[in-house]
């Protein structure tokens, strides 16, 4: 149970729905137009009913100009990672800094299978990613002698010429549940995305643990990993129970996640512009003037 003293940030994530593409446009400009810090948008690359994501991204990173920019989170096993690596510095570039790199190890296996992707153990999902960030984190490294090198039992580059560098230090957040991906977040990530959804009572806390004790053997302080959440729920007039109910209600529990459980970015999901609109006008502000208010 920790606050790790990072500064709050909220986000959208928003459905890529192919059958209503300028509707979901809108929805990513009016986060920027609200004031919201991030827009995501989750990859299923093997899915018709959805926007492709990282062309959706560039599109998006054309139409705004403040709000960061991230899958939620790229389904590695259909995106190679030295060609992700050059697709994300250079929509960095086009952008003025605002990506952001989530990475997921796959799930949905006979849809990835099906689009010629392959099939992985949990273990073996754990391994090429790890891999994989090696060989983004290289291809990024511009300024390196020689080329890439990764001699993975999933991904290689043998000499790959390395660049373009991104415009910042891209970040990798990782969507982690299981204790191998979560000490891998420890090692090598820059954070940590679940969704709540997902988790049960205690998961965040243990979590936690095993992501700090990971860090911790790898020469790193665990505030390096910032801790972000996808979140779901209802406004409401009344409380009926955890995100269900005023934004009072919403943000006292936002502060409660912040400063009990290390939380710092919140993702709602939502396809509600008016849900949007509270989220940042009146959970957000009132989420950080508690957890300002407690750290002093």
């Amino acid at each position: 149970m920790s606050d790790y003293g990072h500064p709050l940030l909220f986000g959208s994530f928003t459905t890529p729905a192919s059958d209503d593409p300028a509707g979901t446009v809108a929805l990513a400009v009016l986060a920027e137009q609200v004031g919201l810090d991030l827009v995501t948008f989750q990859d299923h690359p093997y899915q018709p009913k959805l926007l492709d994501t990282w062309t959706l991204l560039s599109y998006v990173a054309a139409r705004t100009s403040t709000v960061g920019l991230s899958a939620n989170v790229t389904n590695l096993p259909l995106r190679p990672p030295a060609v992700l690596a050059r697709s994300v510095a250079s929509l960095d570039l086009l952008s003025g800094g605002r990506v952001r790199l989530g990475l997921g190890a796959g799930a949905f296996w006979d849809a990835i299978e099906a689009m010629g992707g392959r099939r992985l153990t949990p273990a073996q999902g754990v391994r090429a990613l790890e891999e994989a960030i090696d060989v983004i984190r290289q291809l990024w490294d511009a300024g390196a002698r020689g080329g890439a090198r990764v001699d993975g039992e999933f991904h290689r580059v043998h000499g790959a010429k390395r660049g373009p560098a991104p415009a910042h230090p891209v970040p990798i957040w990782l969507g982690a549940y299981k204790p191998r991906m979560l000490a891998l977040t420890g090692r090598r990530a820059d954070g940590w995305l679940p969704s709540l959804g997902y988790l049960q009572p205690g998961d965040l806390a243990t979590g936690n643990r095993i992501i700090d004790d990971a860090a911790q053997q790898a020469g790193r302080s665990p505030r390096d990993v910032r801790r972000l959440l996808n979140i779901t729920g209802r406004f409401g007039a009344v409380g009926r129970g955890p995100l269900d109910g005023p934004a009072e209600q919403w943000a006292e529990e936002m502060a409660d996640l912040a400063l009990s459980e290390g939380v710092s970015v919140f993702i709602l999901g939502s396809d509600d512009a008016d849900d949007l609109r509270r989220f940042a006008a009146e959970v957000a502000p009132a989420a950080r003037e508690l957890v300002a208010a407690d750290r002093r």
